[in-house]
């Protein structure tokens, strides 16, 4: 596993540089802050429950799918993280941005991306409008831990592919 994650930092290096080091801005720095937090565990979780049980439906029912999804999707985040663990770009490249607080544990996949995902599938399942809104949220979910130098690219497109079809299986499922 170790000679893919080798080729994909070469592949991913310039992107992940550019983003990371290129865009650091003041304004991105407060809003990639916001992103990160909304898609963190317990906003998600707490976000999804609230809309489940005081939203009327449709919501309602996307809320309680978002609710599952976002459960059941970081089953294989964490299966991965400790089958396939990968170094965060920050312990790989020096001289990189990182936020306050780096996380220590494997970066391969990003579960804040695969939450973020998870939770705004279902609300694009009920409303497809709300597409050209909520996709780029997610996809600033991702780009975020790529800024903050959690996450290389990888990381973030497995991410919000796990989450996604996480919650478009269980819409079928549920």
């Amino acid at each position: 596993m170790s000679r893919i994650y080798r080729l994909l930092q070469e592949v991913e290096r310039p992107l992940f540089l550019h983003v990371n080091i290129r865009w650091n801005r003041s304004a991105l720095n407060w809003l990639f802050h916001i992103l990160s937090l909304i898609a963190g565990a317990t906003c998600s979780l707490c976000l999804s429950l609230a809309a489940g049980l005081f939203a009327p439906e449709p919501w309602s029912s996307a809320g309680w799918l978002a609710f599952a999804a976002v459960i059941v999707s970081h089953i294989p985040v964490a299966i991965a993280k400790k089958s396939a663990p990968r170094l965060r770009p920050y312990q790989v490249f020096a001289q990189i941005n990182t936020n306050r607080r780096p996380l220590k544990d494997p970066s391969f996949p990003s579960g804040h991306t695969t939450a973020a995902f998870a939770m705004l599938t279902p609300w694009m399942l009920a409303e497809p409008k709300l597409i050209p809104a909520l996709l780029p949220i997610g996809i600033g979910v991702a780009l975020s831990r790529i800024y903050f130098g959690l996450h290389f690219p990888s990381d973030t497109v497995v991410g919000a592919m796990l989450g996604s079809s996480t919650a478009i299986l269980l819409s079928v499922w549920i």
